[in-house]
């Protein structure tokens, strides 16, 4: 539920980035009334995706203490394993260079004992989840998906398991011949704990067509998403920006967003995600597409939603293998609390031509975290803690390396 203005004003302060003689009016006065506890609109977000210099720096400010008041200086990240258990694909997305044909050389299928045998490992390496995604495979039964869940299950009784994107739930239940919502209460009687809220790129059915003919529609995704919402079933949430979308865009995406949190309370983080562009279709093969977003614009839309979901989604998280570990660490003073997993592989990004390697061991993430002047805690898939790893180390956090100038 919103935290009331009343609740929020016992926190006490203001950043002090807000009362620079160099910060616009109206940013000031936006960023003022979000500190008052008003919700930030649509429109005056689509200001904040567009703010540079003082503005930006009183926006980063404001995202860091509405962060500070509403989960504290802890930032936390899981011990997970991505399990991508095949690569073939026929839905055409022209975002993505991970899919194959399944007659191509480089096209993988994972077997059960395979997907098993990788979550032992993961198990085995202290992980709590796995993360398991892949394309939509045309020889796949619906099957399959439970299948998944109870070779997994039957060995690792513990695990968390955070897998199929509702663009697999939409294929899976097709396959199955059942309803969404039959689809899914079978998974989750099987094993599935919670769902990726991925496949949502852009909430807007005009770009949507544009990245895609043949992929679930916007009204299509909510669907699948607030029917798991309402069977019991936590998903994360997600946003793909960077390539022929806008700040209109964005913030009618994280408006959606938060409308279906309202109603459901189901979403437990969103992750902002940037287009990896370097080997995609849609950068390599249509003109006017953006090389992904400038390092200003991540650092305004984990800013803004951090404003935008105050009080409805608590968890912000930047994504290290889109963003580069170096700005992952910075966006800790932009709004965020979460850095994501350890992932130990990850095929999607690297697969379109990302360059930040596929596995980050967990001291390496605590130092990032300890180096902003925060304090590392493991957690699990919905945000309990597993290891607290010490205090803040007793320097001032970099905020000045997030800024607009800098």
């Amino acid at each position: 539920m919103q935290t009331t203005t009343t609740q929020l004003h016992m926190f006490g302060r203001q950043p002090a980035e807000l009362a620079s003689h160099k910060v616009s009016r109206r940013t000031r006065q936006l960023l003022e009334s979000v500190l008052s506890g008003h919700e930030l609109s649509e429109t005056d977000a689509i200001h904040l995706f567009q703010v540079e210099g003082a503005d930006l720096d009183a926006l980063t400010a404001t995202a860091n203490e509405v962060r500070r008041r509403r989960v504290g200086d802890d930032a936390t990240f899981v011990i997970t394993r991505n399990i991508n258990y095949t690569n073939v694909c026929y839905m055409g997305c022209r975002f993505c260079n991970f899919a194959k044909r399944k007659d191509d050389p480089e096209a993988e299928f994972f077997d059960l004992d395979e997907i098993v045998r990788r979550a032992q490992e993961a198990w085995d390496k202290g992980a709590t989840e796995v993360c398991i995604q892949g394309g939509l495979h045309p020889n796949i039964p619906g099957h399959f998906y439970r299948d998944m869940l109870k070779a997994i299950k039957a060995v690792l009784p513990d695990m968390h398991i955070h897998a199929f994107s509702p663009f697999e739930i939409w294929f899976g239940a097709n396959k199955s011949r059942l309803s969404y919502r039959d689809f899914i209460r079978d998974l989750v009687d099987n094993g599935l704990g919670s769902m990726p809220g991925t496949a949502a790129e852009i909430l807007d059915t005009e770009v949507r067509k544009q990245l895609t003919r043949d992929k679930l529609t916007t009204d299509q995704w909510v669907e699948i998403i607030t029917t798991a919402h309402e069977e019991g079933l936590p998903t994360t949430s997600t946003i793909m920006y960077g390539h022929i979308d806008g700040p209109e865009h964005w913030a009618a995406h994280i408006a959606l967003l938060r409308d279906i949190q309202k109603r459901t309370g189901g979403f437990t983080e969103f992750v902002p995600l940037g287009f990896v562009h370097y080997k995609t279709p849609l950068f390599l093969e249509h003109e006017g597409v953006r090389p992904g977003p400038t390092r200003l614009e991540h650092i305004r839309m984990h800013a803004v939603a951090r404003l935008m979901l105050d009080g409805w989604i608590d968890n912000i998280q930047a994504s290290w293998v889109k963003l580069g570990p170096d700005l992952a660490r910075q966006m800790l003073a932009a709004g965020v609390n979460d850095m994501g997993g350890t992932l130990m592989n990850e095929s999607i990004s690297r697969a379109a031509g990302g360059e930040h390697g596929q596995e980050m061991l967990p001291d390496e993430l605590a130092t990032m975290i300890r180096d902003m002047g925060r304090r590392p805690v493991r957690r699990n898939t919905i945000y309990q803690t597993v290891e607290t790893f010490d205090d803040p180390v007793a320097s001032t956090p970099q905020r000045h390396a997030v800024g607009g100038l800098a």
